[in-house]
């Protein structure tokens, strides 16, 4: 049965009335502006769903996206073609895995052991090339319009899941949120509050912080508990009654992430061992991973991580593999995301956390099945892989298969509505939810023809 929800005409679309604005002004010495506030308020707004019981039978209550921006090669990832010719094959080997009778890339020795802990889907398809739009459709399920921007399914998760906890924003994006091109901000159509909350930061950096964190010079929290009491006796005053009420409430969470414990200790990396950092390898997707992990272990719902430089037009062996020319210890794109992924799964699974929390590993779309003049591949969504793991998926299988050179699905071809149907089935959210625009236009999350990969859970 389909649930619909229907928008308030309240407050705008982005969730704020127009007095909100003045008690916005509020923050301005803060530091916060209305991204950073919308990303606290747990107030209603068009299109919410009020009813946040999952499915029965769903596991995960978190997710990790770790977005692999630019498109990254199956062919040297988890789909090799060790029987195909030079130019197909490319310049990596596949090493077998502690799954009998699957094979994963010699730069992926951490993952290849830990093979019965995630799933592999070889046989994902899309006709988008290009990087905004394949973005688009991979973390939507809708193919990109004119008319509509849709949200990502980490918006749409955080909307109809609600908070686990009041602190921290919902939806955090690790080191930014920029994916594809950076044209999507992730809310579509969604009030804002919903859109990933952008770090801006380098988890990697050794003088890494999160500025949304740190008041203004000179604002103490004497100061700021002054402004907080200013924001309440305004609501007190106004007239609009619930509705500014409202508003001064989501000033108070705001200002509630400056001064909590909870929210500045969970950014602090420098409390994890030495050799826990190690374990994530020095890069910058794995200390994210680290943080990641820290997050949905205080009850953040969605995390994105995003490690870019996946568009290997040239030189891909060193791009994906060395890192640079001469590396002895290969420092690639590929084996920093082999420590990062491999320690984020046995955290994970030590804390007993992996059960509920569904972590999800793609691009936009794949590479050319024949390496370029430049030795390197160009985009093909024709046929591509996504890992996922946790959240009740059944690791140690692989979905579907593409043909002999990496070219086109061979069996069970997946699209990326498909994809983004079986994220909301492991998070209990029913993809044939209606909600509404600000508009109150009617749309589902994803399409009729979309049917979530049932497989992944047996």
């Amino acid at each position: 049965m389909q649930k619909r929800i229907r928008p308030s005409s309240s407050i705008r679309c982005d969730g704020v009335s127009r007095r909100g604005v003045l008690q916005l002004g509020q923050l301005a010495g803060l530091g916060i502006g209305l991204p950073q506030m919308l990303a606290f308020s747990g107030s209603p707004c068009p299109a919410e769903n009020t009813n946040t019981r999952q499915v029965a039978g769903s596991k995960a209550k978190s997710c990790i996206l770790v977005w692999l921006d630019g498109g990254p090669s199956h062919l040297e990832t988890f789909d090799l073609k060790p029987d195909a010719s030079s130019e197909v094959r490319g310049p990596l080997s596949a090493i077998s895995t502690s799954v009998a009778g699957i094979s994963i890339s010699e730069c992926l020795p951490q993952l290849a052991k830990r093979m019965q802990d995630f799933a592999i889907v070889r046989s994902m398809t899309s006709p988008l090339g290009e990087h905004n739009l394949g973005a688009h459709y991979m973390l939507t399920g809708y193919r990109p319009t004119p008319v509509l921007t849709y949200p990502s399914f980490h918006a749409v998760g955080s909307q109809q899941l609600g908070l686990l906890q009041t602190d921290i924003p919902n939806n955090i994006a690790v080191p930014e949120y920029a994916v594809g091109g950076g044209r999507f901000d992730g809310a579509g159509f969604l009030p804002s509050q919903y859109a990933p909350f952008s770090l801006k930061a380098d988890p990697a950096a050794d003088d890494f912080s999160v500025k949304d964190l740190q008041p203004a010079n000179g604002m103490t929290l004497n100061r700021i508990e002054r402004r907080r009491q200013f924001a309440q006796q305004l609501s007190q005053w106004n007239s609009a009654g619930d509705a500014t009420l409202q508003e001064s409430s989501s000033l108070n969470q705001a200002l509630k992430m400056v001064t909590s414990p909870n929210a500045v200790k969970a950014f602090q990396l420098d409390d994890e061992t030495p050799e826990t950092r190690r374990r994530y390898g020095a890069k910058t997707v794995g200390q994210s991973c680290l943080l990641a992990r820290r997050l949905v272990e205080r009850g953040v719902r969605f995390v994105t991580v995003n490690q870019r430089g996946w568009d290997t037009h040239e030189n891909l062996f060193t791009r994906l593999k060395e890192g640079y020319t001469g590396a002895k210890t290969p420092v690639g794109l590929i084996p920093s995301l082999d420590l990062a992924v491999s320690a984020l799964l046995d955290d994970l699974k030590d804390r007993n956390l992996l059960d509920e929390t569904l972590v999800v590993v793609m691009g936009e779309f794949g590479r050319t099945p024949k390496i370029n003049t430049s030795g390197g591949r160009d985009h093909w969504p024709r046929v591509f892989s996504v890992v996922l793991a946790g959240g009740g998926i059944l690791g140690g299988q692989v979905i579907g298969a593409s043909d002999s050179v990496g070219e086109s699905p061979l069996e069970r071809p997946v699209t990326p509505a498909d994809l983004v149907a079986t994220v909301y089935t492991a998070l209990g959210i029913d993809p044939a939810t209606i909600v509404s625009t600000s508009s109150g236009r009617p749309v589902r999350l994803v399409s009729d023809e979309a049917k979530p990969v049932l497989e992944l859970f047996s």
